[in-house]
């Protein structure tokens, strides 16, 4: 049952996504803007995002190391790109961090808690690093966007960055934790909810580790949304990077909504609603989102071929073990 109000919450939000885009849009001028794409940001917003997964596999190499577990940076670099390939067909990016914890339990047979942990954590930085940037961008904003709601909803988020920090980290508040446990355990949720908790306590005695993990996901995201600037110079929106940083975080955000694949649908409706409170013309800012989303795609692609390569390898393997005794050519040796 559960899986059929999905379905049907995926379906009415991708249409309802979808009627609004092409209300607002004119797919002919679309497709004219989108043929005189600046290749060069087009590059570049390519460049910022993919040179970033090794900074990002980095970080994740330094807390895995924090609970005793040790791989190359090659291999984690592979793991990420791989999650990209697996969250172009599962819903959000959320997909591609159980593609991690997976890989990662198989690699390190027993460690499926800790490896599970650091990815857990690495979810948590990456939230409070965009709640973070929203307070940024909320200060950006003030007297100089008239974004409406938008700016209200950054200054909410603002709140909730700080009553999360205390939720997990204030020793005071286990108490007020606890209580959750019987809504959490109707809603299926305690045993998630509690391996996070876990997780990110495993890491508390060790705020060096913490405190730099965090400025470097801040440093991350921040450059990240230049890609998302870029994406919007390729199809000629003439703004600068200021106003990204009042929209990044929010699009971080909106990629995280469960209900579509990839966020299909509901990024671009947002490029096309925030970037029209700026005054830009719908036909570009749909552009913009469906640029970065090829971004996101191409980002997939070394993941799906390594998959790809891996997957022939071991048939290969396979094969050449189920039968030791022939020889090339099919002859016996």
């Amino acid at each position: 049952m559960r899986r059929s109000y999905r379905l049907a919450a995926t379906a009415l939000i991708t249409g309802a996504c979808l009627a609004y885009i092409f209300w607002k849009i004119d797919l002919g001028q679309t497709l004219h803007v989108l043929a005189d794409t600046r290749l060069g940001y087009l590059a570049a917003a390519i460049a910022i995002m993919g040179g970033s997964v090794w900074l990002m596999a980095w970080r994740w190499q330094r807390l895995l190391a924090a609970r005793g577990i040790h791989d190359r940076l090659s291999w984690l670099v592979r793991a990420y790109f791989t999650s990209y390939t697996a969250g172009q067909v599962l819903p959000t990016s959320l997909g591609g961090d159980a593609m991690r914890i997976f890989e990662t339990s198989r690699r390190h047979p027993g460690r499926g808690g800790p490896a599970a942990g650091s990815i857990l954590l690495e979810r948590v930085l990456g939230g409070a690093a965009t709640l973070s940037l929203a307070a940024i961008g909320f200060a950006l904003a003030l007297g100089r966007y008239n974004i409406g709601a938008y700016l209200w909803i950054e200054g909410m988020l603002i709140v909730g960055a700080v009553a999360l920090a205390v939720l997990l980290f204030a020793r005071s508040a286990q108490r007020l934790l606890v209580k959750t446990v019987p809504l959490l355990r109707k809603l299926r949720l305690e045993r998630p909810a509690r391996d996070v908790y876990l997780g990110i306590h495993a890491y508390r005695d060790n705020a060096t580790l913490l405190i730099g993990a965090f400025t470097l996901t801040i440093g991350i995201q921040a450059v990240r949304i230049l890609a998302i600037w870029c994406s919007g110079k390729a199809v000629g929106i003439d703004l600068g990077p200021r106003p990204y940083y009042v929209m990044g975080p929010l699009l971080l955000l909106v990629q995280l909504v469960p209900f579509t694949i990839n966020g299909l649908a509901v990024r671009e409706t947002f490029f096309i609603s925030f970037l029209g409170q700026l005054g830009v013309a719908h036909d570009p800012a749909f552009a913009a989102g469906f640029l970065f989303f090829l971004v996101t795609v191409l980002l997939s692609l070394p993941g799906a071929a390594i998959l790809a390569w891996e997957g022939a390898r071991g048939t290969f393997a396979a094969r050449r073990k189920e039968k030791p005794g022939e020889a090339p050519g099919g002859e016996s040796r």
